[in-house]
């Protein structure tokens, strides 16, 4: 798969706040928004997009990864990179997902080398968790918010 990485624009990041996931993924859609879309747009985010210009999916780094309520339980106080990530909902579930994260998981190691690498990931989503698995992450905390049970997976450098 060759996706091209891209700057977050306005054009992608309004794509990106209609998205439509099917329950109970659904947890993962957006309301579009003006402070929705400045949080896409605050340099954070990056496009992935195919070799048909159709954006596949995106990234972002740092804070935008964070589940805000985490900080008050601490599971972000060790120095990772945080990494976030979300696939066009049109081909989640077609076996790309691995690829798609091996991916963004390479990019993010050569911007932030020798840096672990954290995600937060809600519980009840097995798929993602299985995935991250397979790829080397391991569950660090868990926490939970008024809409969700989260934890945190860390990937180790070697």
């Amino acid at each position: 798969m060759k996706l091209n990485v891209y700057n977050m624009n306005n054009q992608f990041a309004i794509q990106i706040l209609n998205w439509k996931y099917k329950p109970p993924y659904d947890f993962y859609n957006n309301e579009y928004s003006e402070e929705a879309l400045e949080e896409l747009l605050d340099s954070s985010y990056y496009a992935l997009v195919d070799m048909e210009n159709e954006l596949f999916g995106f990234f972002c780094t740092g804070k935008s990864a964070q589940v805000p309520a985490g900080h008050a339980m601490g599971v972000y106080e060790e120095k990772f990179i945080d990494m976030g990530l979300g696939m066009n909902p049109m081909l989640v579930g077609e076996g790309r997902g691995t690829e798609f994260c091996l991916l963004i998981i390479k990019l993010v190691e050569e911007k932030f080398q020798n840096t672990p690498i954290r995600l937060t990931v809600a519980k009840f989503n097995n798929r993602a968790i299985h995935l991250y698995g397979k790829l080397g992450f391991v569950e660090e905390h868990e926490f939970e918010t008024e809409r969700a049970e989260f934890m945190t997976m860390v990937r180790r450098r070697e």
